[in-house]
């Protein structure tokens, strides 16, 4: 079985750095790298969609950024214990009609022993928003460390 450091029992250095490394993976838009932080049967609720394994994971993350154009995440630790982590999250993208929007969530992440996720529930809410009042600016990838995160944001 491989492991996901930093692993639980988490503290709140660890715990940030859980949330930072999710949040570096998921603005990759790599759907197959993304997949190895859950085990191989973990559960997610992702808004009224019910998801349950890697294959399922990859497939799921493979529609959403082909249809949630530039893509760039902010994700924030609001609480942790042990082996769970509840984050807090925007991001902002634009549909293939240029529209931009964007999303406010909640999720609440379980770990098993080897710092592998293995149950999310996600929600999540799409707010339409002008181009001009984007807050995430800066080339497609990780966030670079010196941008502002959710709270610096006002968000």
């Amino acid at each position: 079985m491989s492991q996901r450091p930093p692993l639980p029992p988490f503290s709140l250095e660890t715990a940030t750095q859980k949330v930072r490394l999710a949040e570096d993976a998921w603005n990759a838009r790599d759907p197959e790298r993304v997949s190895l932080a859950y085990t191989e049967s973990s559960k997610w609720r992702n808004r009224a969609e019910f998801i349950t394994g890697r294959d399922e994971i990859v497939a799921f993350l493979k529609r959403k950024w082909s249809s949630e154009l530039d893509y760039r995440l902010i994700k924030e630790l609001w609480i942790h214990s042990e082996n769970r982590l509840a984050v807090r999250y925007a991001y902002e993208f634009h549909d293939d009609a240029g529209t931009w929007f964007r999303a406010y969530g909640n999720e609440n992440w379980e770990f098993d022993e080897n710092g592998l996720m293995r149950k999310r529930h996600s929600s999540i809410n799409n707010l339409p928003i002008k181009e001009s009042e984007r807050k995430f600016h800066w080339p497609l990838g990780r966030r670079p460390d010196d941008h502002p995160g959710l709270t610096d944001l006002g968000l």
